[in-house]
């Protein structure tokens, strides 16, 4: 009997010792494979019309990759700005004040950008009788937290025109529409892509009170850990704009297609930048 429970031992030893052989053996081989690769999205919208809108690329990433692609955000620009400074993001996607913040501060390195024109608009109900920064005086105006570029080219532009008066600030573009729409709201700063993706009866609804000049849109940022990868993400990148899925895409959300940055086109965001920088400080 003794033999016996004394044999049962053995046997359970090595098992467990072959079970934990495995699965070392497991780990280790997966182990740099399961490795997520973080593209990181600032939340221009909600977080629902994010992860729907980079679905196809994200499958494309990870095809080009091996590894998981994880599509994540923030819950506003100021929280995305400090998690990308804190290296959180393998990729960054982010308009052109937050690309040069992450260029300058945290050694990200811009890949590419859209080919449609970025610009920051104010909007206003249809009916509403409003025509100038000076008339919103006193009433609430909209923006996507303090340290997104349609929020900081809206509070320039209405000290540029006589009206003082600080934004209020909500999480979504989408709801700045309906905000202002519902009449809790004199006006709201979005972007025209924004606006264009908004349902065609929203957007008859609404009217621009003012459109910006052409600024630097969202730029995707590679992370410096990942500049070995560079080469991959590039070739994957061009192989999404040349599929269906890419093209279905760009269309989709009135972005063309890419491009490369300009020559000094994220230099001259700096004086944005340094608001963002000064208010994460």
């Amino acid at each position: 009997m003794a033999k016996h429970i004394r044999l049962q031992r053995r046997i359970a030893f090595w098992v467990v010792a072959l079970t934990a052989f495995l699965g070392f053996s497991v780990y280790a081989q997966t182990a740099p494979n399961a490795q997520v690769f973080h593209f990181g999205v600032a939340p221009h919208t909600s977080a629902r019309v994010i992860l729907e809108m980079y679905q196809p690329l994200r499958v494309q990433l990870e095809k080009a990759l091996g590894v998981p692609v994880e599509i994540v955000t923030a819950s506003d620009f100021t929280e995305f700005a400090k998690r990308m400074l804190n290296q959180e993001y393998d990729i960054a996607v982010t308009t052109g004040h937050q690309a040069r913040l992450a260029q300058t501060d945290a050694g990200y390195l811009p890949l590419i950008t859209y080919s449609a024109d970025f610009r920051a608009v104010a909007l206003v109900s249809g009916t509403s009788s409003i025509k100038t920064a000076k008339e919103l005086q006193g009433k609430p105006v909209l923006g996507l937290s303090a340290t997104s570029l349609v929020t900081l080219w809206g509070q320039h532009w209405l000290k540029q025109n006589g009206n003082l008066d600080t934004l209020k600030y909500v999480s979504a573009s989408d709801s700045v529409a309906r905000l202002v729409l519902s009449g809790e709201a004199a006006a709201g700063f979005t972007s025209l892509a924004n606006y264009q993706s908004l349902p065609r009866d929203l957007q008859s609804q609404l009217r621009f009170l003012t459109i910006s000049e052409p600024m630097a849109g969202r730029v995707y940022m590679l992370n410096k850990r990942q500049l070995s990868r560079k080469e991959t993400i590039d070739n994957a990148l061009t192989a999404f704009s040349d599929s269906a899925e890419g093209k279905s895409y760009f269309t989709k959300y009135k972005l063309e297609g890419y491009r490369k940055l300009k020559p000094k086109e994220l230099e001259v965001m700096e004086p944005f930048a340094k608001e963002v920088r000064q208010s994460l400080r």
